[in-house]
């Protein structure tokens, strides 16, 4: 898995490439916290994730002021996360979470260490938790479409994915998981090859979904 962080003055930004497994696509994006050292006991409200996309990937900034400490917590966590020590990884996002409840990053972040270590009912429920403090988390609603397509509930990853796009097109991550989906699990060419076609234009240069594409254009004339 590819995975790119930039360290920023008062920001950290976490940006997201597929992951392809033999017959799906994932797609991670963390998002993240910002702290200044004046910071107050308690977080400042968030109104909502901000979107960057350029030639590098896909950023989701979620900036909200916390304490020193809780920046230490997270940022170690998150490089626990990245050496794939989820058992003291996890634990530390978890104190993350019950310091700083009203944010969305955290909990995302849990969701997905927990999928990665193959806990999908906890992974489900932080992901969950995450899109009931901001209804507007796009990693969120991917990820989700991803535990739910892993637990055989298919109708509800295509409803995750549909979600994650309504908040913003743009995310071609959710855009190639719902084109795989159609394709491979709900057998629904149309929708397949419809959103193909839009992850093809926003990523022309992925060669493997191109192929996908044809394939499935070929299948859709039969």
């Amino acid at each position: 898995m590819a995975l790119r962080i930039d360290a920023g003055l008062l920001s950290r930004h976490a940006r997201g490439r597929p992951c392809r497994e033999r017959h799906a696509a994932l797609a991670i994006a963390l998002a993240a916290l910002a702290a200044c050292s004046t910071a107050p006991p308690k977080p400042a409200p968030v109104a909502g994730p901000k979107f960057q996309q350029d030639e590098g990937g896909f950023t989701v900034l979620e900036d909200v002021r916390v304490a020193p400490a809780v920046r230490a917590d997270y940022d170690n966590a998150i490089r626990l996360l990245e050496q794939r020590q989820y058992d003291q990884g996890i634990p530390l996002l978890l104190k993350v979470t019950q310091s700083v409840p009203e944010v969305s990053a955290p909990h995302v972040d849990l969701g997905i260490a927990y999928s990665r270590s193959g806990d999908l009912e906890k992974a489900q429920e932080s992901l969950q938790r995450a899109v009931e403090i901001n209804p507007r988390q796009p990693v969120a609603y991917n990820e989700l479409g991803m535990v739910y397509r892993r637990k055989g509930d298919f109708a509800a990853a295509r409803t995750s994915y549909e979600k994650a796009l309504a908040v913003y097109p743009g995310f071609h991550f959710a855009r190639l998981n719902l084109a795989i989906l159609c394709d491979l699990y709900l057998a629904d060419l149309p929708c397949a090859l419809d959103n193909y076609q839009a992850y093809q234009q926003a990523v022309p240069e992925d060669k493997q979904a191109t192929m996908w594409l044809a394939d499935v254009r070929t299948r859709a004339k039969r």
